[in-house]
């Protein structure tokens, strides 16, 4: 029999009660009797502490009949001799696991188990204490301070009550404890105000950290650099880096001064508000005060001036840093390189990876993703398996996030095959497709006016259990309207409000556009009224859709309604509102507007381009106004970066053609060729097709077989 007064150590102690836990409680030997009735509590105490100290077993049933209150007894009786118990608070949890115990019982058990170093221990049982039915915080404070009149000094207890507080984010309830203890005068030691300030802070409940530490811990004498830390840490997450720098110099005068974890706390928080100058003065100011900045000051400051678009300034900072003997790591050139691949600048993107390598920083899946997103995005497919491969052979797995990229870029460039052989490699390597990586798939495929594949792709989303969001509906509602199938698009758009789901502008803008396309006018203009009762503001392209939409329609004062209202609201119009407007004046055969139009352009600053031109030099043909059309295409001289191309000189060509002035078309088609403007197939139709209604069959074969010459299949009509 193992003696109940025989120090043991834990390990020996946790093998003692999975062996021999029951069988040290199951005699009662010459201690207990064949009593039937209950003995008085005191008879019982004595007889199990009789029991204990010699060493003898303890019957279950004689541990049964322990109430909380005859179970804190014990344990004050036996406090002197932590072993023993330990050994009856093991013993009795093993026997009697739905004991029901108080608040006073469960705090004389932390005391023991905390004066006895087992702190996990102790912890589940105030976390046993605090989750109890009904038990308030006043009444688990009293209990604690009330045991430890007993079992001495209890600051460790407040402590770990406080710690485990906030372990189980029981904010609270901590700050209320924190409160109570403080009103008892309880001793509360810094470390207990620094965790209870440090789990407020990295929870984000920022007001409650400060009003703690100006109530309850600013005024004490043992602050330390912990607490200046964690409240600089506070008001730096809250964006108040004034009363960080006040804090700071409020804590000097107390001769509590800044370390290094304090000024990257500082520079960090400046950096992310883009106040990099700042951040530049700080770490100066660290290099007076001798403190060297490490690779976490540097890095805030990359950070800083890269999220500011400064990369030049950024890859400065990071060559500085290898002179002074700090080497940049894995995320200091992730962020180098996912701000240098923003910029379409390839051979940037490729030396600084290179440079990575030889430096001999690993580079990870982040870094990857940059370079494979920047061939993608550029359509450069080649050169982004090519770093897909060279990933692949360092041993990293791609995760969803590389797998879209690939998709994205394949989809974005027509290579839907592709786009579909690496989402069945995402899917065979157990990697699932997410919501984002269907909408690469989708808007690929809405581009290329496939939308029959989109729909079934949608349909297999759905099937999966995944929820379309926002940009889901809003590439099928663009798709379907690029169609021409207006109706399903606003079937759609009725099912996303449904799913409560928001349009924005850019879903609505789609829509418009698709009932302006089908002609149905009225209803695009129903949904910017609907936009505009919903707080959404139509923007340039709104408008510039509602205008073209009544310009093809030859519905010129209508458009001028929507101009005029746009410029009220302060939205200025661009070169493709003004177009649209010149193609009305145009198509109403009212051209000599449109040119006064285009004065009105020149003097809000719009520069025409060539599509203005060609507009109004199409519509002057049109009226067989030759001399007013042929001073424009002078004109376009002129301007010198609007260029005349094939469409000007076909507009001319084709005119004069179906006027019957064959000699100036030829005449223009020479001054074409001259100015080394290829002409294409519709030149050579329009030239054809005029002689033939002249029935100049020589110039029209002659013409025939140049075209012919120059790769342009004939019409089979000819």
């Amino acid at each position: 029999m193992v003696s109940m007064l025989f120090p043991l150590s834990p390990a020996v102690r946790r093998q003692f009660l999975r062996r021999a836990g029951r069988g040290f409680y199951s005699q009662v030997g010459s201690v207990a009797t064949s009593q039937e009735t209950l003995s008085p509590d005191s008879f019982l105490i004595e007889k199990i502490l009789w029991a204990m100290k010699r060493g003898q077993s303890i019957n279950t049933n004689v541990l049964y009949q322990l109430n909380p209150s005859a179970y804190v007894q014990i344990l004050i009786e036996c406090r002197e001799n932590l072993n023993l118990c330990q050994k009856f608070i093991d013993g009795f949890s093993l026997n009697c696991p739905n004991f029901r115990h108080s608040s006073l019982s469960f705090s004389a058990v932390v005391h023991v188990l905390v004066r006895s170093r087992r702190i996990s221990d102790a912890q589940v049982m105030i976390l046993r204490m605090i989750r109890r039915s009904g038990a308030s915080r006043v009444e688990i404070i009293s209990s604690l301070l009330s045991i430890s009149e007993k079992f001495g000094p209890s600051s460790a207890v407040l402590d770990l009550l406080i710690r485990t507080y906030v372990q189980a984010r029981k904010f609270r309830e901590a700050v209320e404890a924190f409160r109570i203890l403080r009103f008892r005068n309880a001793g509360i030691s810094i470390n207990a105000c620094n965790c209870l300030l440090g789990g407020l802070g990295k929870a984000g409940w920022f007001d409650m950290a400060r009003d703690l530490y100006e109530k309850m811990v600013k005024n004490r004498r043992d602050l330390n650099a912990y607490t200046l830390n964690i409240m600089v840490n506070v008001f730096c997450k809250d964006g108040k880096m004034d009363q960080a720098e006040e804090l700071l110099m409020e804590m000097e005068k107390r001769s509590i001064f800044p370390d290094i974890v304090t000024y990257n706390t500082l520079i960090g928080a400046y950096c992310r508000e883009g106040q990099t100058e700042k951040g530049f003065d700080l770490m100066r100011l660290m290099r007076d005060k001798g403190l060297e900045p490490c690779l976490l000051t540097y890095n805030s400051i990359v950070n800083g001036l890269c999220k500011n678009g400064q990369y030049a300034a950024a890859k400065e900072t990071s060559n500085e840093m290898r002179k002074n003997g700090v080497i940049p790591n894995t995320s200091t050139y992730n962020t180098l390189l996912n701000e240098c691949c923003k910029k379409d600048d390839t051979k940037e993107c490729e030396g600084l990876f290179d440079e990575m390598i030889q430096l001999g920083v690993v580079p990870d899946l982040v870094s990857y993703s940059s370079m494979i997103g920047f061939f993608a995005r550029s359509g450069r497919l080649d050169q982004m398996m090519k770093y897909y491969k060279d990933m692949e052979l360092r041993g990293l797995i791609p995760d969803r996030v590389i797998y879209t990229i690939l998709i994205s870029g394949y989809s974005r460039n027509g290579a839907f095959a592709d786009a579909v052989r690496i989402r069945d490699e995402m899917v065979r390597k157990g990697c699932l497709l997410d919501v984002i990586t269907y909408n690469s798939l989708m808007n690929g495929l809405c581009k290329e006016r496939m939308i029959c594949e989109a729909e079934a792709l949608f349909n297999e989303m759905l099937e999966r259990g995944l929820s379309p969001d926002f940009w889901t509906y809003t590439t099928l509602i663009n798709g379907y309207c690029r169609v021409g199938n207006a109706d399903r698009a606003f079937d759609l758009f009725l099912t996303m409000q449904q799913r409560n789901l928001k349009p924005d502008v850019v879903t609505y803008n789609a829509l418009i556009d698709g009932f302006c396309k089908a002609g149905e006018m009225e209803r695009g203009l129903s949904l910017k009224e609907e936009m505009v009762s919903g707080s959404i503001k139509p923007n340039c392209i709104t408008y510039g859709t509602l205008i073209n939409g009544f310009c093809n329609d030859g519905h010129i004062s209508e458009a001028f309604q929507l101009w005029n209202e746009m410029n009220d609201k302060g939205i200025n119009p661009n070169i493709i509102i003004c177009n649209s407007l010149i193609k009305g004046y145009c198509r109403n055969s009212d051209t000599k507007k449109g040119m006064l139009f285009l004065s009105e352009m020149k003097s809000r600053g719009i520069e025409p381009d060539r599509v203005t031109y060609n507009t109004l030099i199409h519509g002057f043909m049109k009226e067989e106004n030759v001399d007013s059309a042929l001073e424009l295409m002078i004109a376009m001289e002129k301007d010198g970066y609007v260029v005349r191309d094939t469409v000007t000189y076909n507009v001319v060509v084709d005119q004069f053609c179906r006027l019957g002035r064959m000699q100036e078309a030829i005449a223009i088609y020479r001054m074409m060729v001259k100015k080394g403007v290829n002409p294409d197939r519709s030149t050579f139709v329009s030239l054809i097709n005029g002689f033939v209604s002249q029935e100049n069959l020589t110039e029209a074969f002659r013409f025939h077989d140049e075209m012919v010459q120059r790769g342009f299949a004939p019409d089979d009509k000819f």
